[in-house]
């Protein structure tokens, strides 16, 4: 072969080469494209033909124990200008400004700011106006379900029920806690659309899912008792001046929660959540804030050292003066000493010295024993997120000293919050259980329903040193001094309590939390209720400013509820 017959050749291997390849590659290509990256490439087709969008769930309705609604989810409309269509941005404003009620300029003004292809205009749109904007049919405008949360009750147990948040999330209170029942699923549509993004009215397919609604709540609350708490402690922190309070009711016998109210407070209406003071006013007082009970604890004392047997209500000791316990002195509330004074004595003189000797009798363990089996140091497990489960100090810890123990006697030198006080009152009202308590009865779904039911955490006393504590007590509210806590036609039983308020290096001088906690009627409770103010500027003890506040609530509710009176009332003749 000539020389020019090889290069020849070797031209077209080469060219035959290059075709090869070139067509392997080819192929290969379209393998990838059409085989191994087949799924991905069929998405991206249909995310630019097809849309997308979320159907909103009804948020659940949340309603008193007598199925008045407190929060509900109405249905709302928002408005959205395509803007993708820029021949039309100018027509969808001047169409959409007069039915919304907005100035065109600030309508053209959301869309001369546009960076996404989708502009929000209005939310929460109502109802009504909703469906005038999606008859007006204007060019580039959408309008999209929506809903919004309102609050029937307005501002009624504001801290209990909480909030939600922009994307219907719950944020606070039972909002939060309860937001995987109240929420729902939310639905999708997917639909075809045209080259500007506008759904194609006669396209091939259309593939809904449905949301699925939230589920109801019933609480245990009572909307008349609730209104009632509430407005009472108003008009206790106006008169006294003081800084803030709260009131709880409980059914002792289920630990039901009737009412729960606490101050200060926010306005559900007028929410601002880039204002940190605002954020202060969002918890539950009643179950994250700790304060020293003072005298209340007293009661706690006495039940434990009777069921015990280390004393009765009846057996004496002899107050002398002030006490000296491991270099500490300890003295009566008012300096006065009674000599010989019964342990029923001791409660209604609220005498910090008889305590004490009730404590040592008892001794260490079985009086921390009982400490622990009320319920103090440890949650109550309510079911609300942001409880707190107290702060004391046991033996056991580290930083327990034996002076611990006489304070702790009368409610000095511990933390507890509102709510174990009144669930741990609440199991010597009804015989000597300690109750869970709870906010929620039942959960409605349209499948099921869930109720729940009184849980007994444990026995704690028994119904005779129940019945003796409670008589204890009748003696506190009806046979002291202090009389404010009666109620006509009905017995009752209570305890006051005066506690200094902690600061660093010790106690200030300045103010006090007055509190009562009691129960009516007695025999056999109804309800068990507790009152406190925080530093009110008139009167620091809680005889004089608590006590007539469950006075007056006490009389509403045993109205409200069809109590029958024990006794006919007194009635003064002029």
């Amino acid at each position: 072969m000539s020389k020019e017959g090889m290069v020849s050749s070797k031209r077209i291997l080469i060219v035959m080469f290059l075709l090869t390849s070139s067509a392997v590659a080819v192929i290969f290509r379209l393998v990838h494209l059409q085989v191994i990256e087949h799924e991905k490439y069929v998405e991206q087709a249909q995310q630019e033909h097809w849309s997308k969008e979320t159907l909103v769930s009804r948020r659940g309705t949340i309603r008193d124990r007598n199925g008045y609604p407190l929060a509900a989810s109405i249905a709302t409309y928002n408005v959205y200008v395509n803007a993708s269509d820029a021949k039309n941005l100018d027509k969808a404003a001047r169409g959409l400004a007069p039915i919304l009620g907005m100035p065109v300029e600030e309508t053209l003004g959301k869309l001369a700011k546009a960076d996404k292809e989708r502009i929000l205009i209005r939310t929460d749109v109502s109802y009504e106006l909703g469906n005038k904007v999606a008859e007006a049919i204007i060019p580039g405008v959408e309008v999209a379900a929506s809903t919004q949360r309102v609050y029937p009750e307005g501002n009624l147990a504001a801290a209990l029920m909480g909030f939600v948040g922009k994307d219907n999330r719950g944020l606070t209170g039972i909002e939060e806690t309860f937001n995987w029942e109240l929420a729902g699923t939310a639905g999708t549509v997917m639909y075809e659309r045209d080259s500007t993004g506008a759904p194609i009215p006669v396209g091939l397919r259309r593939v809904v899912t449905p949301p699925k609604e939230g589920q109801d709540l019933i609480l245990t609350i009572d909307r008349f008792a609730q209104r009632l708490v509430e407005r009472k402690l108003d008009e206790a922190i106006t008169k006294h001046q003081a800084r803030g309070g709260v009131i709880i009711v409980m059914e002792p016998n289920t630990g039901e929660v009737l009412a729960i109210a606490s101050r200060p407070t926010f306005d559900l209406t007028k929410l601002d959540l880039k204002s940190n003071p605002q954020m202060e006013l969002y918890r539950n007082r009643a179950i994250t804030d700790l304060y020293e009970p003072g005298s209340v604890f007293k009661v706690i004392t006495m039940a434990t050292g009777i069921e015990e047997k280390r004393f009765t209500p009846t057996t004496a000791f002899y107050d002398g003066g002030p006490v000296n316990k491991y270099g500490w002195n300890i003295n009566t509330w008012n300096g006065e000493h009674h000599g010989n004074e019964t342990m029923t004595q001791v409660l209604i003189n609220s005498c910090n010295v008889g305590a004490v000797w009730a404590s040592d009798a008892i001794g260490r363990d079985k009086f921390y024993e009982y400490v622990a089996r009320f319920g103090f140091g440890q949650p109550t497990n309510i079911g609300l997120s942001g409880e707190a489960p107290g702060q004391i100090r046991f033996p056991k810890d580290p930083d327990w000293k034996p002076i611990d123990m006489a304070t702790h006697s009368f409610g000095q030198g511990m933390a507890v919050t509102p709510l174990q006080v009144v669930t741990a009152i609440s199991a010597i009202a009804n015989g000597g259980n300690l109750m869970r308590p709870y906010v929620l009865r039942e959960v409605q779904g349209s499948n099921s329903n869930r109720v729940f039911q009184p849980v007994v955490v444990r026995r704690v006393i028994s119904t005779q040193t129940s019945a003796q504590v409670i008589g204890m007590m009748k003696e506190v509210a009806e046979g002291g001094a202090n009389k404010s806590a009666m109620v006509p036609g009905f017995h009752v039983a209570g305890k006051t309590g005066t506690a200094s308020i902690p600061m660093p290096g010790g106690y200030t001088t300045q103010d006090t939390i007055a509190s009562f906690v009691g129960m009516v009627p007695v025999p056999n409770p109804r309800f068990v209720i507790l009152v406190r103010l925080d530093a009110p500027k008139d009167s620091p003890w809680g005889s004089i400013v608590a006590s007539p506040i469950f006075s007056a609530i006490a009389k509403e509710l045993l109205v409200y509820f069809k109590v029958p009176p024990q006794e006919p009332a007194l009635v003064q003749k002029d």
